[in-house]
């Protein structure tokens, strides 16, 4: 280690001694919190997407979508019966969308298509009318329209070349809602928040807030912390629930977090949350590097002789190791902490190692998840 690496790494914990923990955030309840009532339900239903450039399934390979296709022909009093089909110009699909809560008939909703045969593309199709059923059977929505795809792909004779997926795509404003869910909202005599994130310290910390304003709005307490997610509010006698959701939505309220670090391995990404500190702790790190280098050489044979040319095998290995200087870190704020590394050379690769080293030394004040 140089006399340099070690002033920087010095000037590194200098800044980490000094630093200090952020403050907990602000933010509207209705950005950390949604209502109980009004969650999103699921539809899903089966299609044929037609208009595709022979891209689309091959009905040997996918009997089910001939069978679709005669079906629908059927029902649109056309008989097929002894005729098969050899264009590649429909392709079955998989349609699914998000019933918003207090949807009405008539509104639109954007829905999600993927091929479930051996199409290779669906860029330029259209769905054909699909019925879309909730978790109850029931028909809520019907898709149509136009598919848009993002991915694209060109093929020649002796190559290939494809981005992104062109098997999936979307169908903007595609779904009309036809059913309405069974209203829940208006009949209610209380109010469920779900915090998206639960925590007890925001859950606590919201129910105050809420118990603030309703003190000085209508005269007594009305909210409830249940456990670290739900938070029950009591409608007011006199209060309209619409406008008592409208009123309380807006409040601003002191949001806290676990502290947590997230690693991917895969791409070196580290994600750092607040108040992720470390114990006193003492980290070397230093990095093996074994080089392997084949040489082969051409061995001639003396002039005139009954000798042949021969192939000689000449392996260099050269190994080097870095690093291997013990820094000591007491109550250090990782965020700090990674900058530093990262600032005197320390690769991402590098970084997680140490931040995997210091949690199995129990140094580490957090939860850390590797994905």
């Amino acid at each position: 280690m140089t006399r340099a690496f070690l002033t920087r790494l010095v000037g590194v914990l200098v800044g980490l001694a000094l630093s200090i923990a952020p403050a907990h955030s602000a933010a509207r309840i209705k950005d950390v919190a949604s209502l109980q009532a009004g969650r999103d339900n699921q539809l899903i239903g089966y299609g044929l997407v037609v208009g595709l450039q022979g891209t689309g399934d091959s009905l040997r390979s996918s009997p089910f979508t001939e069978q679709s296709l005669q079906s629908m022909l059927q029902n649109l009093g056309i008989n097929t019966q002894g005729e098969r089909s050899r264009a590649r110009n429909i392709a079955a699909v998989l349609v699914t969308a998000t019933l918003p809560p207090f949807a009405s008939p008539g509104s639109r909703i954007d829905v999600t298509i993927g091929s479930l045969g051996d199409a290779t593309s669906l860029r330029g199709g259209s769905l054909v009318m699909t019925s879309l059923t909730g978790a109850d059977g029931q028909i809520y929505a019907v898709a149509q329209g136009s598919v848009v795809v993002t991915g694209f792909n060109a093929q020649g004779e002796a190559a290939t070349l494809q981005q992104g997926v062109t098997t999936a795509g979307r169908v903007p404003n595609g779904a009309i809602i036809e059913r309405e869910l069974p209203a829940r909202f208006k009949d209610g005599t209380d109010l469920v928040l779900q915090l998206r994130n639960p925590d007890f310290s925001t859950a606590v910390g919201m129910a105050d807030a809420i118990n603030r304003y309703a003190g000085t709005r209508y005269g007594g307490r009305i909210a409830d912390a249940r456990d670290s997610q739900s938070v029950y509010v009591q409608k007011p006698k006199r209060a309209d629930l619409a406008r008592l959701m409208a009123e309380l939505e807006n409040l601003v309220i002191e949001t806290d977090v676990p502290a947590r670090v997230v690693i991917n391995e895969r791409t070196g990404t580290i994600v750092i949350g607040q108040d992720v500190r470390i114990s006193e702790v003492a980290v070397s790190y230093g990095t093996l590097t074994v080089q392997v280098t084949e040489m082969p050489q051409v061995v001639q044979p003396a002039p005139f002789s009954d000798g042949v040319t021969a192939v000689e095998p000449n392996t260099d290995i050269v190994a080097q190791q870095d690093g291997g200087t013990v820094a000591i870190l007491n109550g250090s704020n990782l965020r700090t902490l990674v900058a530093g590394l990262n600032s005197i050379g320390v690769k991402p690769d590098g970084i997680i190692s140490i931040l995997q080293g210091i949690k199995s030394a129990g140094a580490l004040q957090a939860e850390l998840v590797l994905q």
